[in-house]
This record gives C-alpha cells, structure tokens and sequence, in this order.
C-alpha cells in the first residue's frame, strides 16, 4: 500500500526510517518545504520529494503526517476530502474546533484515521493486556530536558497529552472536574504543569508534567482494589503488585507469594513483572493503521481518541489561564 510522508523534521525521520522498515508500505515520497531539509533527505534516502501536496496526495492510498502541529488540520483535511487514510501526529489539531471539524470530514468520507498516541504501544503498557483495569488513582510524571523544538505548542500539548489518552483509555468515565496549575519559564506557553483530574466513577489522575527537568523520566502508577500497577516508558517494564485473600479461588502457589497482615487480616502478596515484548513503538503504531485499513477495523488509536485528549488538554490550559488571570488580579490590588 503507498503511503507519503508530510514532515521531514527530526520525528518525520524516525517516521520515514519506520516506513521504510516495515514490509506493509511502499513509501512513494515525501513533502517538506524546508529545501535544505528536504534535499538532504532525498539524497540520503533516495526518495522522491514532492513539491507539490496534492501531487502527493493523488499519488497515494494512505498519508503520514508528522508535520508542525498548526499545519495539521490543512494538510489532514485536504487528504480526507481526497479520500486518503491519514496517520497524524499528536495533538491531533491546533484547535478543538479543527478537531472537529476532522472528525465531521471522516465520517463522511469514511476514511480511517489514527492518531500518533504511541505510548499505547510501548511494551511496558503493552504489558497490561488481557488484565482487567478499573483505577480509582493514577499518578503520573512525564519530565524531560528543555528542547526547543516541540516548543511551538505548551507542555499539556507537547508531552502531557501523552498520559491524558493513557489516562482517558484506562478509566472510561466522563471527567467531572479539573485543577491545573502551569507555570511559563522559557517558553511564551507553559513549560511545567501539574493537573488533578476527577472522573465520575471516582476515579482521581494526579498528573505533572515538565519540560524543563535536569532528568528524564516517563512513569505512571495505578491504584485499584487488590492491585498496585507501576509502568516504566522509559525502561520499557511494568510491576504489579495484587493482594489476595488468603481462601482467594485463584490464588496463585503459595510458595511465589508473601504473607502480608492488613489492617483487614491477613493476605498473600504476589509481585509480578509480565513479559514486554520489545518493540518499535512508532513503526508497530504504523503497521497497525495499515491493518485498520486492510481489515477495515477501527485503528488502534481513532480519531475520537485523539480528539477527546486534545478536548480535556485545552480544557486544562483554560483552568491554567483562569488560574494566571486570577493571580494577576489578585497580585494587582
């Protein structure tokens, strides 16, 4: 199946590298602007450039667009209205209105459309499959050293928006409340936040997120009755700890467990650590788009969840702007 490439930027090359390396795409050239970039590309990889989009476009069955995020509902629209499938980066769009107006586009072209949310296909979340999940706390800390590039977008957009469809995934639930804080350092947007969030079913999501740390670090911990479940993105692993009643039916041989006494009696206590299979997240989250599309299954990652964690990140920028703007005036009188 051909697809083309709309970004050849530092991520449009790991994306380029990943078409390449699958054995489900034909890659028939790429779109980039920049011509220093762009004809340096060309000769390493000795594929064609196209001057042109809808050149591209009418040259292909699929796109993958990894481009500034501002460009993504044109190029994105214009692909669908010319009944392209689209991979596009995250976030989906600039605005929620250009979210859904793409979502209004898809549906009626009845194109598939995934989103680049590829923490769903790290191996440590990966990990988690087959396991029945019902949090009622998740913590999460994405921090990374200042880059300047991914600055053109606030660090709700840039990596927190990560852990929001992670967390969206996992609870299921309408969010019912939302407390944010962010603080801008070296970047016109928020560079640090830290967000609460509350979920009807009770569930709560602490969840803080920098991009100006001295570390990095990718982690997430999950609380549900009998279970505590701690993923490592960077390492790639997951740990679970389950609590079991000791006249449990599936308890598991006592010999690979602990006794542990509770305020509630005594229970068992089994560490575990599942298999992650090691994968290349981003080439894994592209040869699934193509099996949406060869088995006309919905992908992985849709269109409705790239756009419920842009709805809930704008959300959350709104409480960081009210939250300033309160401060402010409070500061002024």
């Amino acid at each position: 199946m051909r697809i083309g490439l709309f970004g050849a930027g530092h991520l449009g090359k790991i994306h380029l590298k990943c078409i390449l390396a699958s054995n489900c795409w034909e890659l028939t050239g790429f779109y980039d602007p920049n011509d220093t970039q762009a004809e340096k590309i060309a000769a390493e990889f000795n594929i064609p450039r196209f001057s042109d989009p809808e050149a591209l476009f009418a040259a292909v069955d699929a796109v993958d667009i990894v481009t500034p995020t501002i460009t993504h509902f044109e190029l994105a629209s214009r692909a669908i209205a010319a009944g392209k499938h689209v991979f596009i980066e995250k976030p989906l769009t600039h605005t929620v209105a250009e979210g859904r107006a793409l979502l209004a586009l898809a549906a009626a072209k009845g194109v598939k459309v995934q989103v680049g949310h590829v923490e769903r296909f790290n191996p440590a979340f990966a990990a988690l499959k087959g396991m029945t999940l019902k949090p009622m706390f998740i913590e999460g800390h994405r921090l990374s050293v200042f880059q300047p590039r991914g600055t053109d977008v606030s660090v709700i957009l840039d990596l927190m928006i990560h852990d929001l469809d992670l967390v969206l995934h996992l609870v299921k639930s309408p969010v019912t409340e939302v407390h944010a804080s962010g603080v801008e350092v070296l970047s016109p947007t928020p560079d640090i936040a830290n967000v609460r969030l509350e979920f009807a079913n009770g569930c709560v999501a602490n969840l803080t997120a920098s991009r100006i740390s001295m570390k990095q670090m990718r982690k997430m911990r999950i609380f549900q009755p009998d279970h505590y479940i701690s993923l490592d993105f960077l390492e790639k692993n997951a740990q679970i700890v389950r609590l079991f009643e000791p006249d449990a039916a599936d308890l598991p041989d006592t010999e690979n467990l602990m006794e542990f006494e509770t305020g509630k009696g005594k229970k068992w206590l089994q560490l575990s650590m599942p298999e992650a299979t090691a994968v290349n997240a981003i080439q894994r989250e592209l040869e699934t788009f193509h099996e949406s599309i060869v088995q006309d299954i919905d992908p992985v990652v849709t269109l409705a969840d790239g756009f419920a964690a842009l709805e809930l990140a704008h959300r959350i920028l709104e409480e960081i702007d009210t939250r300033e703007r309160r401060y402010k005036s409070g500061a002024t009188h």
